[in-house]
């Protein structure tokens, strides 16, 4: 595993030990990414369930303008820390170790002026990002341009997000698993 492209280009990455984690393929990232593009530069990246923080590691190497990390693991939260100084974000990277429910307790701090995308990336058909999609409608950070990204089982059904607030605007379909491109109704 390896950012894939701008400043940290290459860098390799640490994954947490075990099954608790499923770091995200390069050729997903990158797709992933593709579709973002033009989405990141100058964005706050919120990596919810980040396990080894790839992916907001990735949105700073293209150029977001910070990233922000929670995890209730503490494993994960030491790999996150070693990854982030390893490619040099220290200082635009804030670690939370938390479960991804109380996240609406740390994004309160979140400007309303920027830019913000939403990854989470939670254990696999359990439901638990319609909790936290909740959340984080109730918290107020949500604008017409915010974009938030699950991603889910193949066969996860995602209608719920509606009732949470949210529209599925676009559906990426891997080999096992999905991104969910959703913004508020």
């Amino acid at each position: 595993m390896r950012v894939i492209a701008g400043t940290a280009r290459s860098i390799p990455l640490k994954a947490p030990a075990g099954m608790e984690t499923r770091p995200t393929a390069d050729k997903i990232k990158e797709t992933l990414f593709n579709i973002i593009q033009f989405d990141v530069q100058g964005a706050v990246f919120l990596d919810i369930f980040a396990g080894s923080g790839a992916i907001g590691i990735e949105a700073l190497s293209r150029g977001a303008s910070s990233a922000v990390f929670v995890d209730s693991s503490r494993q994960a939260e030491a790999v996150i820390k070693e990854n982030v100084v390893k490619c040099g974000f220290s200082d635009k990277s804030r670690i939370i170790k938390a479960d991804a429910s109380a996240v609406s307790r740390y994004i309160s701090g979140i400007n309303d002026a920027e830019r913000l995308i939403i990854f989470m990336d939670p254990p696999y058909n359990k439901n638990l990002e319609f909790k936290v999609l909740e959340l984080i409608n109730a918290s107020g950070i949500i604008k017409d341009d915010t974009v938030i990204i699950v991603e889910e089982a193949l066969d996860a059904d995602m209608s719920e997000a509606e009732r949470c607030g949210f529209e599925i605007y676009r559906v990426k379909e891997y080999k096992n698993q999905k991104h969910v491109f959703l913004r508020k109704a």
